[in-house]
Parts: structure tokens; C-alpha cells; sequence
């Protein structure tokens, strides 16, 4: 059975975010058809070292979701689970662009509803346009003032600019 929260279907697009891309933007405005609220949750991920910051990140997802009502942006520093109870929320939405995807997302999923069964998994396929792209690869293209404008929601376009400013 899917949480509801007063009668409504809300789940968790959980991710880093390093920048979002126009592939998240894809799943998220996608899952905000589909459930009536869409927690977009930005992990600062210990393990990794990211461009954005935690607010950062969260505020350029806001301003790119801004015409999305039904999306609210979080910001967790946890375990998924531990995030998801503490939200009173039971689903995730994950994003798959390639097979390759799969195995890992399938071990992510495995392990969550093993840690609290309660907790369900649903997988969206990006659109093929996106499935090439991550919040990596946008990086390198834009630490060498490559063009990134097709990748990314132009805020986010002037936000990697200030990361990476052309010497001159």
C-alpha cells in the first residue's frame, strides 16, 4: 500500500544532485504526474566531495521546480530509511538511464526494503535523450568551459560558470 499523507500519494526522489540535470528534471516532473507530492531529497553524500554545497544544490532545485507545486525540496544527511521514517514516507522513486543502472539501483532497493520492509522502490526510465547524461560528466564539460547549455536548466548553466570562472 502507498504512504499517504492526508489521502495523498507522496514519495522521495532521493540523489546528490552535483548539479541536477535536465535528466533529473525529466524524472522529476514525470513523478510529480504520477504522485500527488514529490519530496526531491539532496543526500550529502560523506563519501563524496561536491562541487555544490547541500544548500546549494537545494536551491538551485527549487529554483529550477518553482513552477512545480506538488515538489518540495529536502535535504538529508542519513540513511535512506532512516530519512524515510523520519518523513513518515514509503516510496522512492529512482531514475534508471542504462542497464548498466540496474544492478546498482537493484542492490539499493534490495538493501532499503531490507532495512525497513515497509519501504517500496519504483524505477523510471529516462527518456534515451538523457541516458547518457550524469551530473559527472556535466561537471567536466564545464570545468573546461565546454558547452553545457543542452545538459542543464540554464540556472544551473551560470551557477557552474561561477564554480569554474575562464582565467584571463
Amino acid at each position: 500500500m502507498m504512504k499517504q499523507e492526508h489521502g495523498r500519494t507522496v514519495a522521495v526522489y532521493p540523489g546528490s544532485f552535483d548539479p541536477v540535470t535536465h535528466g533529473h528534471l525529466d524524472i522529476i516532473h514525470r513523478a510529480a504526474k504520477v504522485f500527488d507530492k514529490l519530496i526531491v531529497a539532496v543526500l550529502n553524500n560523506t563519501s563524496k566531495n561536491p562541487l555544490f554545497t547541500l544548500e546549494e544544490r537545494m536551491e538551485l532545485i527549487r529554483q529550477v521546480t518553482k513552477d512545480l507545486p506538488n515538489v518540495e525540496v529536502d535535504g538529508f544527511r542519513d540513511l535512506m530509511v532512516n530519512y524515510m521514517k523520519s518523513r513518515n514516507v514509503r516510496l522512492i522513486v529512482r531514475g534508471l538511464r542504462a542497464v548498466s543502472d540496474f544492478e546498482y539501483e537493484l542492490q539499493m532497493a534490495s538493501t532499503n526494503h531490507k532495512l525497513n520492509s515497509d519501504v517500496e522502490t519504483f524505477f523510471m526510465t529516462s527518456k534515451p535523450s538523457f541516458s547518457y547524461l550524469s551530473s559527472s560528466i556535466v561537471k567536466e564539460i564545464a570545468r573546461f568551459h565546454g558547452p553545457v547549455e543542452d545538459l542543464v536548466p540554464v540556472e544551473v548553466e551560470e551557477a557552474l560558470k561561477l564554480k569554474f570562472p575562464r582565467d584571463n
